[in-house]
């Protein structure tokens, strides 16, 4: 059983899917391990590392991709430089564990069918009690919420906390973070040890009692309509709540030095929480670090990869904060593989087992197919607005 680890080649990317202690761990189980040469130089992880860890060091990527029983990568496949696609080195009926992104990229999804792969997507991990150490999302999430408050605070030309001083005392900064899942729980918390007055809002009331033990005060809106979709993640809501919360939450912006924004609804585009009237209100000198701006920003301003400043505030379109600390980073994203490997691989050898709840979500792809309903349907999607 061969466990290969791809080196990343998106840019920008500088996590790697298993670390050296992991590798360690997989070893003494008997199982063999591939690294891509230079595969964990972003995380500063050495070949040498890895060789000491038990690993083979595999300079030529043809050959770890293509022989490689389970492939497990960060980022979806990618076009490599000479223009050839990395799903084109994988074997037939080998295994490719990864991020996906497949309800908003199905096409990726339908390229590893083709080809005979199956693909389990660390996007589809359920948020369940037993699946908690595979969660990748959330993991991945904590680091984004710690590393966007530190942003804001670097970005806020004010100190975060209160300071009584010979010259006089400063008030501290009043930050609002808009939406309470794992990155912006981990916002609350980072904000509040800075010394920050913090206010959250979340559409989910059943987050309320987490954002009040973190120490910040609950912004409430009540709807009439469910707001809590499968898994515990918000669900998209109608316009016209919406509107209803735009209407609650923009007096809390105004207000705010600095804006969090966390609202990310899988395969779609982020929901917008904070409009131009709302920026234009802002005090000059305030910051939004808007954590859904690669799926659109949940700022109307908001540019994904950019910093722009609008009337005196500034609007930071972050992308894939957790890569911004790669050795955490890849440390939590390897144990989560490494709790799935174990539920794949018994007695060394791979059990894709469907009656499993967590496979059974997780595996978008087998035999030829797209198991996912849900994956299929983007795909559907995806093929009529092409064809219109």
């Amino acid at each position: 059983m061969k466990i290969a680890v791809a080196k990343e080649i998106e840019v920008c990317e500088r996590r790697v899917a298993l670390n050296p202690d992991t590798v360690t761990r997989l070893v003494k189980q008997g199982l063999e391990v591939w690294v891509e040469k230079d595969a964990g130089e972003g995380s500063f992880f050495t070949d040498s590392a890895y060789e000491a860890a038990g690993a083979t060091v595999i300079s030529d990527p043809g050959k770890l991709w293509g022989e490689a029983d389970i492939l497990l990568k960060v980022s979806p496949p990618k076009q490599r430089e000479n223009g050839s696609s990395e799903i084109e080195l994988l074997t037939g009926g080998s295994v490719l564990i990864s991020f996906l992104n497949p309800l908003g990229n199905p096409a990726v999804a339908e390229e590893l069918a083709k080809r005979q792969i199956t693909a389990l997507s660390m996007e589809m991990i359920p948020r369940t009690t037993r699946a908690q150490s595979m969660d990748a999302l959330s993991s991945q999430a904590s680091l984004a919420g710690y590393k966007a408050v530190l942003i804001a605070a670097a970005a806020l030309p004010k100190y975060f906390p209160m300071l009584t001083t010979a010259a006089g005392t400063i008030a501290p900064a009043k930050v609002f973070i808009m939406g309470a899942g794992v990155a912006g729980l981990q916002a609350i918390a980072t904000a509040r040890r800075l010394g920050a007055v913090v206010e959250a809002f979340d559409i989910r009331p059943a987050v309320k009692e987490e954002v009040q033990s973190l120490g910040a005060k609950f912004v409430e809106v009540k709807l009439e309509e469910e707001t809590t979709a499968a898994g515990g993640y918000a669900k998209e809501i109608s316009e016209a709540s919406k509107q209803r919360t735009q209407e609650v939450v923009a007096e809390h912006v105004k207000n705010a030095d600095v804006v969090i924004t966390t609202a990310q609804v899988p395969g779609r585009k982020a929901p917008r929480l904070v409009t131009e009237e709302m920026v234009a209100q802002m005090r000059p000198g305030s910051v939004i670090v808007d954590l859904a701006a690669e799926q659109g920003g949940n700022c109307a301003y908001t540019q994904a990869g950019k910093d722009i400043i609008w009337n005196g505030v500034t609007i930071i379109g972050t992308i894939n904060l957790p890569s911004s600390m790669p050795i955490h980073a890849s440390q939590l994203y390897s144990k989560n593989l490494s709790s799935l490997l174990q539920l794949l691989i018994k007695d060394k050898t791979l059990q894709i087992d469907f009656a499993d709840d967590i496979i059974d979500a997780a595996c978008i792809t087998h035999g030829g197919e797209i198991r996912n309903q849900r994956v299929r349907d983007a795909l559907q999607a995806l093929s009529s607005q092409m064809g219109s």
